[in-house]
């Protein structure tokens, strides 16, 4: 395995360097929690709250929410911030500056766990009975600022977001993400319809979370249909194309589309689905699918757009 990952690193770093060169960059995600059975906790089971035999005294997961009525329970290991914090933040400072070695913009999973994370005590069969705990993402991201400089960063700010969270990502200048599908409530002040944005943000018609475009309007209740399409001037046939040009249209500083909305696929192509713990990851597009039409199109939104 040590092999294998050695030459995957000196085959991607090739890979990065041949889209760096063409002015590409590469957007990679860093979770905020780590596998129990982890080489992470494995060396450093002092930053995580463990009992004497090493297991887990509470787990990571988020509550009830749009995606599950039971919460997510993670079953990752919590970590402790007042050793983080006493080690000056060395595990963070090291973990961030390896994965820019690996991509250019990081996109950090579960944000709002920097200003307080849900606590699930060890045992659980669900997130349910889980409750807050305030953690240190201001102390920590201030120690990575200062050892790396400006942090290029995405916050994902979705779930369980409160005013301080905001504040947390505001303050450090960090984006965060808007997605169209969370748009359409029949509220005009909604924060995820495009004419709400602000620069600093990144919209995606829908993440790796989500249903793809065409997967998620076929399940939508009429009115929201009818909305969503008086919206973006389009109809049902041509919706994740028209969603493609609301999210490129847009003022956010970045517009990312997953490919299944490129191709217009259903949900038969959906790649998670959150708090299912099998059947997950196993979308591949197939040769052939990637047609020049596809990238013309794309171009000439972005250059009609201004994201040339």
């Amino acid at each position: 395995h040590k092999f294998l990952q050695y030459l995957f690193i000196k085959q991607w770093l090739k890979v990065k360097q041949y889209a760096n060169d063409l002015h590409i960059s590469v957007i990679g995600d860093i979770p905020i929690f780590v596998a129990y059975d982890s080489a992470d906790v494995w060396s450093n089971p002092s930053v995580f709250h463990l009992d004497v035999k090493g297991k887990p005294t509470a787990m990571a997961g988020v509550p009830p929410d749009y995606f599950s009525e039971t919460g997510q329970l993670w079953g990752n290991p919590l970590y402790r911030w007042d050793e983080l914090e006493h080690r000056g933040f060395d595990w963070w400072i090291f973990r961030v500056k390896e994965v820019l070695r690996l991509v250019d913009i990081i996109r950090i999973d579960h944000f709002r766990g920097f200003e307080g994370c849900w606590e699930v005590p060890a045992g659980s069969k669900t997130a349910v009975n889980g409750k807050w705990v305030k953690t240190k993402g201001r102390e920590m991201f201030r120690a990575i600022k200062r050892a790396l400089g400006d942090l290029p960063i995405i916050a994902e700010d979705l779930g369980v977001i409160t005013p301080e969270v905001e504040k947390l990502r505001d303050d450090f200048g960090f984006p965060g993400m808007k997605i169209l599908q969370f748009a359409f409530s029949a509220d005009t002040n909604n924060a995820y319809l495009p004419h709400n944005f602000t620069a600093n943000c990144v919209v995606y018609t829908g993440t790796h979370d989500n249903e793809t475009t065409r997967g998620w309007f076929a399940g939508l209740p009429a009115a929201v249909k009818k909305n969503a399409l008086e919206y973006s001037g389009g109809s049902a046939a041509s919706v994740h194309g028209d969603f493609i040009k609301m999210a490129i249209a847009s003022v956010a500083v970045f517009a990312v589309v997953p490919l299944q909305d490129v191709l217009g696929l259903d949900n038969r192509a959906r790649m998670n689905t959150p708090g299912k713990a099998s059947g997950n990851w196993g979308y591949r597009y197939r040769a052939g699918e990637l047609k020049a039409k596809y990238a013309a199109a794309l171009k000439k939104l972005c250059s009609l757009y201004g994201r040339i």
